[in-house]
C-alpha cells in the first residue's frame, strides 16, 4: 500500500456552490462506528450558519459497535473491516446505493498544531496565481515530518512584505510573498492502519479529517466561530480539542483519555463486569450528587454472572464517587491544553462539548467549574433527516463531515494526480487491488 508516502492524506476536491451531491461520512470510534450518508443541495446562506453555502439532507444511517479499535485507533484490521462493512451496509440500505469513497474521522495518532511560515520572491510586478500556488506549495514542504502525516493545511493570512493578515493578495504590488498556514498532524501509522482497514471494504478514502473540527463544523454557529470558541470532543478512548477564532480553525490538540476510562473506573470499583459497568454508567451516570442519591440504590450484577447469586446494591452517590475525579481529570488536562493555545487570548470565548462522554448528567457544571469558561452540549445544527436517537452530541463528528466538504476549498490540496498516487489509483487500479485480493 502506497498510500500517505509523501505526507500527505487524500485530499477533497472543492464543492461548486451550485451543485447537488451525495457525501458519505465514516467515524471509526473507539466504542461505536457510525455511517451517514446525506444529500448536499446549494441554499440561501442564513444569519446563524454562514459559512455553509449547502443544505445537508441524510438519506442513510449505520451504527455498530466498533470491535478491533482501541483508543481510536486499529488493533486488529479483520474485526475493524467486519465492522465497518457491516456499518456501512447499514446506511447503503437504508439510503438504497452503494458506497463508493467516504470521508473519514481520526482522532488517535497524538494530533497536534503547528503554525508554519514560508516565503518566496515575486516573479512578476504583481501577485498572480503562479505566486499563491508557490507559496502554498513552499509551506506544505515545511509541514512534513518524519513519522507525521498531514491532515489540514490552511492558509490563515499572507504576508505582503512586511504586512500580514492579508486575505486577498490578488494583483498587489511586493518583493517577497509569504503565507502563515496551520497544519495538523497525526502519526502516519495510525492514518495508514484506519486507511488500510476502509480500502479492505472496497471504499474509497475522499478525505480524513480530525475529529473536533469536524465536530465544530456541525454544533457551532457563525458567530461564534468568529468570537472564538473551543470545542471538546470527548469520546470513549480518547478526548480531543479544536480551537476556532476569527471564523477560523487555528488549533488542534488531543490525548489518550476518554469515556471508556469512566467505564473500566465503574467496573473496577464495582466488581462489576465492564458491559454491566457501561450500562450503568450510562443510565445512571452522574458527576452531581443529589439529596436522595445516599438512599437510591442501583442493582449491580455479579462478577462471575451466577444466575443464582444476588447481585449487589450500591448508591447512585456511590457511582458519582467513581465518575466525577476521572471526568475532573480529562477536563483538568483540557485546561492545560487551552491555556497554551490560542484559545487562551479570547478571553471571553465559550466550549462546546461533543462526545458521548459529554452526555453524562451535570457533565457541562462540572465543565463549567474546572475550565472557567461558559460551557454548553453541542448537537448538530441544520442537518435534516437525522433520527431522533442520533440527533445529539455522539453523531457531532459524523454530522460534521457531511458539513466538511463546503470548507474543502479552504484548505491547500495537492492536484488530482498526487491524490491518486496516494490513495491507489481510481477505477482501474481498486479492480486491480480486487483481483489481487481475491485470486
Amino acid at each position: 500500500m502506497s498510500a500517505l508516502q509523501y505526507g500527505l492524506t487524500p485530499k477533497m476536491k472543492p464543492l461548486s456552490p451550485r451543485r447537488s451531491t451525495l457525501v458519505a461520512a465514516l467515524d471509526v470510534g473507539t466504542s461505536k462506528i457510525v455511517c451517514l450518508i446525506g444529500r448536499l443541495k446549494p441554499r440561501q446562506s442564513d444569519d446563524m450558519l454562514r459559512h455553509r453555502s449547502h443544505g445537508v439532507g441524510v438519506l442513510g444511517f449505520g451504527h455498530t459497535l466498533a470491535r478491533g479499535v482501541k483508543a481510536g485507533g486499529i488493533i486488529d484490521l479483520a474485526q475493524g473491516e467486519s465492522s465497518i462493512r457491516q456499518c456501512a451496509d447499514l446506511a447503503e440500505r437504508m439510503a438504497k446505493m452503494q458506497l463508493d469513497s467516504v470521508i473519514v474521522s481520526i482522532s488517535a495518532g497524538r494530533p497536534s498544531s503547528e503554525l508554519i511560515s514560508a516565503s518566496v520572491d515575486v516573479a512578476g510586478a504583481s501577485i498572480n496565481e503562479r505566486d499563491i500556488a508557490r507559496v502554498l506549495t513552499a509551506g506544505s514542504r515545511h509541514s512534513v515530518r518524519d513519522g507525521r502525516v498531514v491532515l489540514h493545511s490552511l492558509p490563515l493570512g499572507y504576508v505582503v512584505d512586511q504586512a500580514s493578515g492579508v486575505g486577498n493578495p490578488r494583483g498587489m504590488l511586493a518583493r517577497r510573498f509569504g503565507i502563515d498556514m496551520h497544519v495538523v498532524t497525526t502519526d502516519i501509522s495510525v492514518a495508514r492502519n484506519l486507511m488500510l482497514t476502509i480500502e479492505r471494504c472496497h471504499i474509497n478514502v475522499e478525505a480524513m479529517v480530525i475529529s473536533p473540527y469536524v465536530a465544530g463544523l456541525s454544533v457551532l454557529t457563525a458567530d461564534e466561530a468568529e468570537l472564538g470558541a473551543a470545542v471538546i470532543d470527548m469520546g470513549a478512548g480518547t478526548t480531543t480539542i479544536a480551537v476556532f477564532a476569527g471564523g477560523r480553525f487555528v488549533h488542534a490538540d488531543g490525548f489518550a483519555l476518554g469515556g471508556r476510562h469512566v467505564t473500566m473506573d465503574l467496573a473496577r470499583g464495582l466488581h462489576a463486569r465492564i458491559p454491566d459497568a457501561e450500562r450503568i454508567k450510562t443510565l445512571y451516570g452522574s458527576v452531581l450528587a443529589g439529596g436522595s442519591d445516599e438512599r437510591d440504590m442501583i442493582a449491580v450484577p455479579p462478577l462471575d454472572s451466577d444466575e443464582l447469586e444476588a447481585p449487589q446494591f450500591v448508591s447512585r452517590a456511590s457511582l458519582v464517587r467513581f465518575i466525577k475525579p476521572r471526568i475532573e481529570e480529562i477536563f483538568e488536562m483540557a485546561r492545560d491544553r487551552l491555556a497554551v493555545s490560542p484559545f487562551a487570548a479570547e478571553p471571553r470565548g465559550g466550549v462546546v462539548l461533543t462526545g458521548g462522554a459529554s452526555q453524562l448528567a451535570g457533565v457541562s457544571g462540572l465543565a463549567t467549574h474546572v475550565l472557567g469558561r461558559p460551557v454548553r452540549i453541542g448537537r448538530p445544527l441544520g442537518i435534516a433527516g437525522l433520527p431522533e436517537e442520533a440527533n445529539g452530541p455522539a453523531l457531532a463528528v459524523a454530522a460534521g463531515m457531511l458539513v466538511y466538504p463546503q470548507v474543502a476549498h479552504l484548505e491547500h490540496f495537492e492536484p488530482r494526480r498526487t491524490r491518486h498516487s496516494l490513495t491507489g489509483g481510481g477505477y482501474i487500479a481498486r479492480v486491480g487491488r480486487w483481483l489481487r485480493e481475491g485470486f
